[in-house]
C-alpha cells in the first residue's frame, strides 16, 4: 500500500511538470525565514568605520600641514638622490620611483576624498530634510496661531468692553440730564410719587 501511494505522488508529479522540464524536486525558499548569509570571497570590513577612517584622510590632506611635509619629503628626496654618493641614491635623475609614489598617492587621495564628500553629502541631504520637516511644522504652527488671533480678535469685536460700557452709561446719564433739564418735575410735599 505504502509503494502504491508513493507511485501515485510520482504519476501525479509528473502530470504537474510541462512536457521538456526535469521531474527533479525543486527546493523552495521559505518566505517567512531569513536567508541565510552568501559567502564572498572579498575581505569584509565596517563601511562606517572605513568612511570615518577615509575622511580623517580627506581632512588631513586638505590642511596645511600635509603640503608643508609633502614639500619637505620631495625636496628632501630631489635632494638626497642629486648630491648623495653614487652608491647611496635608490632614485636617479628623472626620479620615476618618486614619480611613482606620488602618482600611487593621488591615485589613492582622489577616492578618499571622493568617499568624504559622498558621507558629507548623506549628512548634508539629512539635516537638510529635518529642516525642511521643522521649517512646515513652524510654517503649520503659525497658520494655525494667526487663525486663532483672528478668530480672538473678532470674538473680541462682539464683546463689550469695560470702556464701551462706561462710554455708553455716560451717554445715558448725559441724556438723563438733558432729559431732566426739559422736563423738571414738580415734587409736592408729603407726597413719595416723585421718589418712585
Amino acid at each position: 500500500m505504502g509503494s502504491d501511494h508513493g507511485q501515485s505522488e510520482r504519476g501525479e508529479q509528473k502530470e504537474r511538470t510541462p512536457a521538456g522540464a526535469s521531474a527533479a524536486p525543486r527546493h523552495r525558499a521559505r518566505l517567512d525565514q531569513p536567508r541565510a548569509p552568501r559567502r564572498s570571497l572579498l575581505p569584509e570590513y565596517d563601511p562606517e568605520a572605513f568612511g570615518r577612517f577615509s575622511e580623517r584622510i580627506a581632512r588631513f590632506l586638505g590642511t596645511g600641514r600635509f603640503i608643508v611635509w609633502m614639500t619637505v619629503i620631495i625636496i628632501m628626496w630631489v635632494l638626497w638622490n642629486v648630491s648623495a654618493p653614487e652608491d647611496l641614491r635608490f632614485d636617479q635623475y628623472p626620479f620615476i620611483f618618486l614619480t611613482l609614489m606620488l602618482s600611487l598617492q593621488a591615485s589613492y587621495a582622489a577616492p578618499l576624498i571622493l568617499l568624504a564628500q559622498n558621507r558629507q553629502d548623506d549628512r548634508d541631504r539629512v539635516t537638510h530634510e529635518q529642516d525642511r520637516k521643522q521649517n512646515e511644522r513652524s510654517i503649520a504652527d503659525t497658520e494655525y496661531l494667526t487663525r486663532e488671533i483672528a478668530a480672538l480678535r473678532m470674538g473680541l469685536g462682539e464683546v463689550a468692553t469695560r470702556d464701551w460700557i462706561r462710554s455708553e452709561l455716560e451717554d445715558l446719564v448725559k441724556e438723563l440730564e438733558e432729559h431732566r433739564a426739559l422736563f423738571p418735575r414738580v415734587r409736592r410735599h408729603g407726597s413719595d410719587e416723585g421718589d418712585r
